[in-house]
């Protein structure tokens, strides 16, 4: 879905263009930790690390990598 007129998509995309890649990264790494904090307050408590780990995967990639990888994910303890 894109609710997004086509003369702000151009000014979006332009304020981007002027952004340092320093600035870029450092705007998405935020947007990540936001998303990272949401799901994790989402989380019971109850839950082992293992099926933390899971329910994080599923929620950022679900659809986008299969299952056996978010399994290896949540089973991974480097």
């Amino acid at each position: 879905m894109n609710d997004t007129s086509p003369e702000m998509e151009r000014i979006v995309n332009e304020r981007y263009r002027q952004m340092s890649a320093d600035q870029r990264i450092r705007m998405a790494s935020s947007m990540f930790e936001t998303a990272r904090k949401i799901i994790e307050s989402s989380l019971s408590a109850e839950m082992g690390r293992k099926e933390r780990r899971l329910a994080w995967a599923r929620r950022l990639y679900e659809g986008e990598l299969p299952e056996k990888a978010l399994l290896a994910f949540a089973e991974w303890t480097g």
